[in-house]
């Protein structure tokens, strides 16, 4: 998705969610997991139809090339919003992925809740909700 005529309308602050947001991407594209955990407070966690799974847990993945992604676009920015120091995004995310040995095509949506620390916007909750498969009739 072309994020320009999205940026243009947001204010400073979600401007600057969302480009970290695209930095923690690039880092998770880039399967570095060094790179990604820069982004994530140490009390992070992803909650998702597999239960949690910790900033620990998820970082051992990369590192040992278990977990690998190929792509991961925004698709759709639902929502930034900013509370002081703490931010929320809500967005649908397609990724493909590769874990445990199998190919993943995911189209998802995901919920982020950012908090500034020290001047810097960490992740410290990441919610995924696979997008439904509307079947007609």
């Amino acid at each position: 998705m072309d994020n320009a005529p999205a940026m243009e309308a947001l204010s400073p602050e979600r401007r600057e969610i969302l480009e970290t947001s695209e930095k923690w991407t690039e880092a998770i594209v880039a399967n570095d997991a060094e790179a990604i955990g820069r982004f994530m407070s140490d009390d992070w966690i992803m909650v998702s139809n597999r239960g949690i799974c910790t900033k620990q847990e998820f970082l051992r993945f990369v590192g040992s090339g278990e977990l690998t992604h190929d792509s991961m676009e925004l698709a759709d920015l639902g929502r930034i919003s900013i509370y002081g120091d703490t931010a929320t995004m809500a967005a649908r995310v397609t990724n493909i992925a590769h874990f445990g040995g199998q190919t993943f095509h995911a189209n998802e949506w995901t919920s982020d809740v950012f908090r500034k620390t020290d001047g810097e916007w960490k992740c410290v909750l990441t919610h995924i909700t696979p997008v439904a498969e509307i079947e007609v009739a």
